[in-house]
C-alpha cells in the first residue's frame, strides 16, 4: 500500500527494510533521489541545448573560457584543470570548436612554446545567450522551491561534495 507522499525510493527503502531489516536503509531516501534527479537534469540539459545547437562539452569549453575574464584565453591545461576533463578530451573539445569558429588558438609565452586558446566575437556571443538560456530555464526547474529550500539544499549539496570529493582524494580513487 503507498500513499499520495510516497515516491520511488520510499518504495524501494521500505522494500528493502522488509527483506533485509539488519541492512541500512537510510541512504536510499538521500542517493537514490539525488541519482534520479542527475538523470532528470541530464536529459532536460541535453534537450534545452540541442534546442541551443550545442553540445556539454563544447558550452563547458566556451564557458571556462568566457568566466575566466578579459581577453577570454587559456592555455589547454589550464582548462583541463578548471573544468575537471583531460587533457586529451579538452585537445578533441579544442578542436571541434576551433573548426566551428568559436575559439582560435595563438602561440603564446616568452618562449612561443605555449599554446593559448581564445573566443572567438562569435564563441563569446554563442556562449553568452546559450547560458543565459539555459540558466533561465533551469531556474524554472527549481520553482517548487522556497529562496529558504533553495538556499539550505544548496548548502547541504556543497558540504556532501566537499567531503565525498575529499574522500575520493584520499583513497585515490577518481569520482566519476
Amino acid at each position: 500500500m503507498t500513499t499520495d507522499d510516497e515516491d520511488g525510493a520510499d518504495r524501494i527503502r521500505a522494500g528493502w527494510r522488509r527483506e533485509l531489516p539488519d541492512v541500512p536503509v537510510g541512504p536510499i531516501g538521500v542517493i537514490t533521489r539525488i541519482w534520479r534527479l542527475a538523470q532528470l537534469f541530464t536529459a532536460d540539459r541535453e534537450r534545452t541545448l540541442d534546442r541551443l545547437g550545442l553540445d556539454s562539452s563544447t558550452l563547458d569549453l566556451l564557458s571556462t573560457l568566457r568566466r575566466s575574464g578579459p581577453p577570454y584565453e587559456l592555455t589547454s591545461g589550464q582548462i583541463a584543470a578548471r573544468s575537471f576533463v583531460s587533457a586529451g578530451a579538452v585537445s578533441q573539445r579544442i578542436a571541434r570548436a576551433e573548426a566551428a569558429g568559436l575559439v582560435r588558438r595563438a602561440r603564446s609565452g616568452a618562449d612561443g612554446r605555449s599554446v593559448a586558446v581564445r573566443l572567438t566575437d562569435e564563441g563569446r556571443r554563442m556562449n553568452e545567450d546559450a547560458v543565459a538560456d539555459l540558466l533561465r530555464h533551469e531556474e524554472t526547474l527549481l520553482d517548487g522551491l522556497g529562496a529558504t529550500e533553495h538556499d539550505e539544499l544548496a548548502a547541504t549539496l556543497k558540504v556532501l561534495l566537499g567531503q565525498l570529493t575529499r574522500r575520493f582524494d584520499a583513497e585515490d580513487r577518481p569520482p566519476p
